[in-house]
């Protein structure tokens, strides 16, 4: 009898704890939705980081692909005005 006389008293102890804790999660909703909204349309700097390495390394296989093909120009002698023979032969 004693036992369930505390689990009866224990109840509404019980019943606010999660009425406490929902009203905390209600009130985090805001808080929740603009962080979302900021992660959104902020990229992470982790994000930035890896366009400027992705870019960066697109960038050098071009370069690298322009003087192969001023390097094959010049060893056939068809090089263009804009190739210079002399460093493409030092490569």
């Amino acid at each position: 009898m004693r036992n369930a006389f505390l689990i009866l008293a224990a109840l509404p102890l019980l019943a606010g704890c999660s009425v406490a804790k929902t009203a905390v999660d209600v009130a985090m909703v805001p808080v929740h939705v603009a962080t979302a909204g900021v992660n959104a349309v902020v990229p992470s700097q982790k994000k930035a980081d890896e366009k400027r390495g992705k870019e960066a390394r697109k960038q050098d296989e071009e370069r690298g692909k322009q003087i192969r093909l001023a390097e094959e120009r010049c060893r056939k002698g068809q090089p263009l005005p804009t190739d210079n023979c002399a460093t493409a032969q030092q490569h």
